[in-house]
């Protein structure tokens, strides 16, 4: 893995993140909880500025599969408004809506929708399907209640980071498999992990201990969340490995540098042979993670506003 090829803004944010990281004991010999805070730490100055929302509600929604906190941000005062449902990456294991909140209000503010981030609970505390199974039940809430946060139940799309990207697939498959499909619009996947497998090739490009990800610690994740059951195949947990039919259009944002960019391409190739419509754009210099360098990056701000124009194209 080299870093001559990446963006030169990118590469700003994922050095000073390094040597953030470095003030901190080896990432591999923490607790998850420990993680946890040392993750907050090391993102809370990635989250700072940005837009202003009109408002901003927290709540705490009681779904039929558990509680799940939310935080919904609007750009402006309206009682029936278009939405994406925003679940955060970090590998099923790290981050919350703290660590991605400027990232949220950046999409409400580019596409005139509300978002609405999802603090769902985390492995390997909690292992799948429990998050899982509490997203889809977001669902038939937001269809219930859905005024009481102000969003129209009928103009709903899911989206996220990598393992966030995951979870928004393998949402839409269960609504899909359940009757439900119609209740998501679209799904904006940025550098989703769709697949434990991540190849030879991948992690010699791309990977290694310098790289923002790479095999070891996606491997870590994966067992994190799926404990026993990992690589048992599940469509659900491997989304790459489903029936794709049926599902709503998406727009697959990749980062070049990324060794999980394999799975995105490989995910718009199925999409698009199971007559899903699915683009895929790749931003060239980009690594995992590059949407949280927005107030650095002029990469991660034009891929906002393309994932936010997009959205916002579909809930119309």
């Amino acid at each position: 893995m080299s870093r001559d090829a990446w963006d030169p803004e990118v590469r700003e944010f994922v050095e000073t993140m390094g040597k953030a990281w470095k003030s901190y004991p080896d990432f591999m010999t923490l607790s998850p909880a420990e993680a946890r805070a040392v993750a907050e730490k090391v993102r809370a100055p990635w989250r700072q500025g940005g837009p202003a929302m009109a408002r901003t509600m927290e709540r705490t929604i009681p779904t039929s599969a558990g509680p799940l906190r939310v935080r919904i941000h609007h750009p402006h005062q309206r009682a029936d408004a278009p939405a994406l449902i925003y679940l955060h990456g970090g590998g099923f294991t790290l981050f919350s809506i703290d660590t991605h909140d400027r990232l949220m209000r950046e999409y409400a503010a580019a596409g005139d929708f509300a978002v609405i981030g999802v603090d769902y609970p985390l492995a390997p505390e909690v292992r799948y399907p429990v998050a899982l199974d509490r997203i889809v039940a977001l669902f038939d809430w937001i269809g219930a209640h859905g005024g009481e946060i102000g969003v129209d139940a009928a103009r709903i799309a899911i989206g996220g980071d990598s393992a966030g990207g995951n979870l928004s697939v393998a949402a839409s498959l269960r609504l899909r498999d359940a009757g439900r499909g119609g209740r998501v619009r679209a799904m904006l996947l940025n550098y989703g992990g769709f697949a434990a497998h991540i190849s030879d090739a991948a992690e010699t490009a791309f990977g290694g201990p310098t790289a923002v990800l790479n095999r070891d610690e996606a491997a870590y994740y994966w067992s994190n969340y799926l404990g026993d059951a990992a690589g048992g195949g599940d469509p659900y947990a491997e989304p790459l490995l489903a029936d794709l039919t049926g599902l709503p259009p998406a727009l697959l944002v990749v980062a070049e540098q990324d060794i999980i960019a394999e799975q995105s391409s490989a995910m718009a190739a199925r999409m698009a042979e199971a007559g899903v419509a699915a683009r895929l754009k790749v931003y060239r210099g980009a690594t995992h993670s590059f949407l949280e360098a927005m107030s650095i990056s002029s990469l991660a701000r034009e891929a906002i506003a393309d994932g936010a124009a997009w959205v916002r194209d579909q809930l119309c």
